[in-house]
């Protein structure tokens, strides 16, 4: 599409009652106007060459009187030389230029910016420069963009701090609530939370925070939160847990969110289980030397303090003297970065889920491992581990199981590929098809909160028909009891 130049806009010649005026006006007098009405005057000859500069009373006179007797475009900067060479070229007799700002080098470092407009004063003749100084301007500017900057840093800095109150509320062991102070509902649990009350954090998301307990610790619980709406704040209480989960010690403290008051609530559960003495620790012990996949604990150091059983064997270690006092970094991972990597996440993050890589023999031998670890802060810190074999991709010529009876699918091009030629094609396809079938099922649960009714029209299914794939592939709780819309 052809676009037609538009016309620059022909100057408007000032009102008559000025150009009565300035008709008396003698070339002194006209000088003196001049150099009242601007911040900097310029006279400029038809070569460029500056002959002649008037200064106002708020602009620095200091190094403009070495301008004279030189081109003007060399007394600024680079970039604002096509605006000089613009002015020069553009000056007439019948009007005056629009306004360009050039900058001028300054000893001092910072630039000089003036806003220049060019008009000749005869046909032929010098060119008179009028300048007005931009520093307040440009002042403003440097603010502007300062303040922007540390509103940015601040953002940033809120965003971080998020990040981490969300790492601690989620790894913390101490079970806690964020609750509503009007409405006593809750807003957030914590997994321990959740463990603790023995429902999923998503299901406890505006539950009563009273219904939680049992129904005879429910006037206890209400008069804590009066005494909290009151006074702003409650003394520790006892409550009783439903089914049989035991008691707990309520305290709640007052804060103020975005939303309004907050309360968070902290449950201690009885104490009594941790007062049996120097032996409480033997049936962990026992219960993790007999677990069947590899367990680890490290010093913050990564030197091992205990191993058990299981990653001996994929060690190929026959005494958990063996690796007492070494870094793990002797087996995990296929070569030093990738171990590092997987030091740096925990490090960083608290917690790894499902980290690939391999445990590395004594004698040689490579074992495919994913690898869940987590630190652990407190008075002796350390780091734990849970190493456990990879599936194996193919049991006899065929995908190793269904996705219902813990079937694994390929979880990668990379993976598909390598199956091709082993499983027949129609196969990949079916069990392919399974794994989007069950992810689809398993996101549209999490979008409705678990209300299969809403879940089941999202994906076009009839209810029946959804319990029927959720059964199939072991999605859900369907003994509990459904949500409905």
């Amino acid at each position: 599409m052809n676009v037609t130049p538009q016309p620059r806009p022909t100057p408007q010649p000032p009102p008559a009652a000025l150009q009565q005026v300035a008709g008396h006006l003698d070339g002194e007098a006209a000088g003196r106007l001049v150099a009242a009405a601007t911040d900097l005057s310029l006279v400029v000859d038809s070569d460029g060459v500056i002959r002649g500069a008037t200064v106002g009373a708020d602009l620095d006179a200091e190094n403009i009187p070495g301008w004279l007797g030189r081109r003007w475009i060399d007394t600024v900067t680079i970039e604002s030389r096509p605006k000089v060479d613009a002015l020069l070229r553009d000056a007439q007799t019948g009007g005056i230029t629009r306004w360009r700002q050039v900058n001028h080098p300054s000893p001092s470092g910072i630039d000089l910016p003036i806003r220049y407009a060019s008009i000749r004063s005869v046909e032929g003749g010098p060119i008179l420069v009028l300048g007005r100084d931009m520093r307040a301007v440009a002042a403003l500017q440097r603010r502007l963009t300062d303040t922007q900057q540390a509103l940015e840093r601040d953002y940033d800095r809120l965003r971080a701090s998020e990040t981490r109150y969300r790492l601690l509320f989620q790894i913390s062991g101490e079970p806690v609530l964020v609750v509503d102070a009007g409405t006593r509902r809750v807003a957030e649990a914590n997994p321990a939370a959740a463990r603790l009350l023995g429902r999923p954090a998503k299901r406890l998301a505006g539950q009563d925070a009273v219904d939680l307990f049992d129904a005879g610790s429910a006037r206890t619980m209400e008069a804590q939160f009066s005494a909290l709406r009151a006074t702003g704040q409650a003394g520790e209480v006892r409550a009783t847990l439903p089914h049989g989960r035991g008691e707990v010690t309520v305290s709640v403290s007052l804060f103020r969110g975005e939303g309004g008051p907050s309360a968070l609530m902290r449950l201690v559960a009885d104490p009594t289980a941790a007062e049996a003495g120097p032996d409480r620790d033997a049936p962990t012990r026992a219960v993790i030397e007999a677990m069947p996949e590899g367990f680890v604990v490290t010093d913050s150091a990564r030197r091992v303090l205990m191993a058990n059983a299981a990653f001996l064997e994929l060690a190929q270690l026959a005494t958990e003297s063996q690796v007492r006092g070494r870094t793990l970094d002797h087996w995990l991972g296929r070569e030093d970065s990738e171990a590092q990597a997987l030091f740096a996440t925990l490090v960083d993050h608290g917690s790894v889920r499902r980290f690939a890589t391999v445990v590395r023999g004594a004698y040689g031998g490579v074992e495919d491992v994913e690898v869940a670890a987590v630190s652990v802060a407190g008075a002796r810190s350390c780091l734990g581990f849970a190493i456990r074999s990879a599936p194996r991709r193919i049991v006899e010529g065929r995908l190793e199981g269904r996705l219902a009876g813990g079937r694994e699918v390929p979880r990668s091009v990379e993976q598909m590929a390598e199956l091709v030629g082993r499983v027949s094609m129609k196969t990949l396809v079916r069990e392919t098809t399974d794994l989007i079938e069950k992810l689809c099922i398993e996101a549209a649960l999490r979008i409705t909160r678990d209300n299969r009714a809403s879940a089941a029209e999202m994906l076009g299914l009839s209810r029946q028909g959804l319990y029927a794939k959720m059964r199939r592939y072991g999605v859900g709780d369907l003994d509990g009891p459904a949500e409905e819309s």
